[in-house]
């Protein structure tokens, strides 16, 4: 009994350690405290206790409590005082000497629930029947046109619609958002709309284009034998939306195209090709050609028995190039938005002039350092800075490809080791939040990284007349939002209501594959200890969405999102089936998860 005497009153230590600490830490958080907005003031401080309580490792007092069927306070970040005071109470009790006074305990468990309760309504809407957790859903261009494909989003589930500034316009914005509100209307939902400001993008720069040439070939088996002819398809032009094998002339001559005739041209390696037409279909024509074809603009195509006239290959859009990079490489990154061009060499393959290519966010040259790490295309492309001038830096390449990998224009960087000071609202997204604070009920805030970043979005509110109306949802996607994380809620607490976005696309880069796990378990737990709801996003069902088929991994991560109060889907052809598929895994497992409670309803067989 003396061991287990000993044991306990260690544990109760610590206990009363962390609880000093907690009284300590308060006058730290003063000047945030005394600015939050009333519905927030016992979250602010529930929030200030647990990262103070984090501040300890517990790992030993956790195991020790666990020994004794005690709670290990793992799941007590929503009332944490009130659990440690009423631990240390049971802990007393076993050695037979309960204090006479356990101090003013705070949010209980049940009030710290009721508190995530009303912020998950007050910023999401109402739950779905049988269903706590809600469900964003991207809303695709096509959503301003196609009114069915918008209804049947809120019939199969969706609880609120994410639009992200980043696309369109806001005439486009403007029908979407209509056509929402129509459906909402119809089957008597209210459907939330949220909307996301496109924040700085750092990306790659422009790459000089290729040649305005497209190649066709047949596809072939393993021996080379034909399995089936290259086609093309002859236009009156090409737009963004046309096939990749389409091949531009004047409508004029398409008119006079025949099913069976037959065509001639010389392609740009000076190769005679032929080709025969299979399918007139109103402004399309159909060919089939049974060579290898390079055919670019001006190339000539001619009827082989002359009843045609010759005809020139009308403009093609040039091929995008890239530049490959490989483990070792240098890659100079320019202030200046001149064209990136790849590495050239001269005729002994010696490198006379490294791969360069710019950065569309010049402010980055001001906060980088040398030997700071960067990142390009969502981590696929390492390096680091190995030298730093005032209108470039240059980067030694430390992971790509075995045969090299490539970098094309419009890809994104990040400095996960930087404090490149950036502020999160650009002159765009001033405009934009204009259009949101008439038409929306949550903005999403991207690129948040500290306290500033929070300080000039409310100021921005205040403007607009919209503070405690507009409601916020901080898009956490940086290495330094996460570490600022407690002084972001805090400040941004002063208004009403908000939520945390977990972007872990951006946060894993940022963070690192193997840290993304910890880090969302993280953010989930001091979210939780703030009463603040948390949307999990980036690639929930993804492949489904875009192929109509889930993975095995998918469907876990679905599970997975049973942990916070929304899961956000992006767009793809197969969204309405997701949404049907996510709304019976959310309903079906709520049953086993309330957040991250297990519960054991009554074994069933499958």
């Amino acid at each position: 009994m003396e061991i287990k005497t000993e044991k306990i009153n260690e544990i109760i230590s610590q206990i009363e350690a962390i609880l000093e600490a907690i009284h300590k830490s308060e006058p730290n958080y003063k000047g945030f405290l005394e600015r939050v907005n009333p519905v927030y003031v016992k979250s602010a401080r529930n929030l200030v206790h647990y990262t103070t309580f984090r501040a300890f490792d517990l790992r030993t007092t956790q195991k020790r409590l666990k020994n004794i069927a005690l709670t290990r306070l793992s799941k007590a970040g929503g009332h944490l005082k009130s659990s440690l005071l009423k631990t240390r109470y049971i802990l007393y009790s076993l050695l037979g000497e309960p204090p006479t006074s356990n101090g003013k305990a705070g949010l209980s468990i049940k009030n710290g629930k009721r508190l995530l309760t009303r912020n998950t309504k007050e910023l999401l809407g109402y739950r779905s029947k049988g269903r706590r957790v809600r469900i964003m859903v991207t809303q695709p261009t096509e959503a301003a046109y196609d009114y069915k494909m918008v209804s049947d989003m809120v019939s199969n589930g969706m609880n609120c619609a994410r639009i992200n500034c980043a696309h369109d316009d806001p005439e486009i914005w403007g029908k979407i958002i209509a056509n929402i509100k129509k459906a909402s209307k119809a089957y008597g939902k209210q459907i939330k709309i949220a909307m996301d400001l496109a924040g700085p993008k750092i990306r790659t720069g422009s790459i000089t284009p290729g040649p305005k040439v497209r190649k066709f070939a047949p596809d072939r088996d393993d021996s080379g034998n034909i399995i089936s002819p290259a086609e093309l398809i002859f236009v009156p032009e090409i737009t963004e939306d046309s096939e990749p094998n389409t091949v531009p002339v004047t409508l004029e001559w398409l008119k006079k195209l025949n099913l069976g005739d037959e065509l001639r041209l010389t392609d740009t390696r000076n190769k005679l090709r032929r080709i025969k037409i299979v399918k007139t279909d109103g402004l399309q024509v159909h060919a089939h050609c049974y060579e290898t074809s390079y055919i670019g603009t001006g190339t000539i195509i001619r009827s082989k028995n002359g009843a045609l006239e010759d005809v020139e290959v009308g403009e093609l859009p040039q091929i995008e190039q890239y530049i490959v990079l490989r483990t070792g490489d240098l890659l100079t990154i320019t202030k200046a938005d001149v064209e990136g061009n790849p590495a050239k060499f001269d005729e002994d393959g010696k490198l006379v002039e490294s791969a360069n290519i710019s950065c569309q966010l010049p402010e980055v040259f001001d906060g980088i350092k040398k030997d700071e790490e960067v990142l390009f295309d969502d981590g696929k492309i390492e390096g680091r800075i190995e030298n730093v001038f005032n209108d470039r830096f240059e980067v030694r390449i430390t992971r790509a490809k075995e045969k090299g990998s490539k970098l094309k224009a419009e890809k994104g960087m990040n400095f996960p080791n930087t404090n490149l000071n950036i502020s999160g609202l650009t002159a765009k997204d001033k405009v934009d939040l204009e259009f949101i604070a008439k038409h929306a009920d949550i903005v999403n805030f991207s690129f948040v990284n500290s306290k500033k970043d929070v300080e000039e979005l409310l100021t921005e509110l205040e403007k607009l007349g919209v503070t405690n109306k507009l409601s916020i949802i901080l898009k956490i996607e940086t290495k330094a939002a996460f570490d600022n994380l407690t002084e972001i809620l805090l400040t941004a607490m002063q208004v009403k209501y908000i939520g945390v976005m977990i972007a872990r696309g951006d946060l894993a880069v940022e963070t690192g594959w193997d840290s993304i796990g910890k880090v969302q378990e993280e953010i989930l737990a001091i979210c939780e200890a703030a009463h603040v709801p948390v949307v999990w996003a980036t690639q929930v069902l993804e492949n489904f969405a875009k192929k109509g088929l889930p993975s095995r991994a998918e469907i876990t991560d679905a599970t997975a999102s049973l942990k916070a109060e929304c899961v956000m889907l992006n767009k793809g052809a197969y969204i309405n089936e997701v949404l049907q598929l996510l709304n019976n895994i959310l309903s079906n497992m709520e049953r086993f998860h309330n957040k991250n409670d297990a519960m054991l309803p009554k074994m069933e067989k499958a």
